[in-house]
């Protein structure tokens, strides 16, 4: 699932998250290092690792021991609404 000239950015000004942003969630369904979700997804683990940052700080993943998860409260849908942002329509 690799986007050729993606920008990365997992989340956009409206609150909704990416296409790259949602393989990435699903990617870290269960507890995962950033090298097997860049496995997982196809994305180069720079770009992953840049990615799960941004949606850590977004309260979207949580990080333990190396090992990244998606929130309890995620579900990997088209669109997912961040707090403090307009929902998109």
């Amino acid at each position: 699932m690799h986007e050729e000239g993606l920008t990365m950015a997992c989340i956009t000004a409206t609150g909704t998250v990416t296409a790259s942003g949602r393989a990435i969630l699903s990617a870290a369904a269960t507890p995962s290092t950033a090298q097997q979700v860049a496995d997982t997804t196809g994305l180069p683990v720079f770009r992953v690792r840049s990615a799960l940052r941004e949606l850590t700080q977004a309260g979207l993943v949580t990080e333990s021991a190396g090992r990244f998860q998606a929130a309890d409260r995620v579900h990997v849908a088209d669109r997912v609404h961040v707090a403090g942002k307009e929902p998109a329509p």
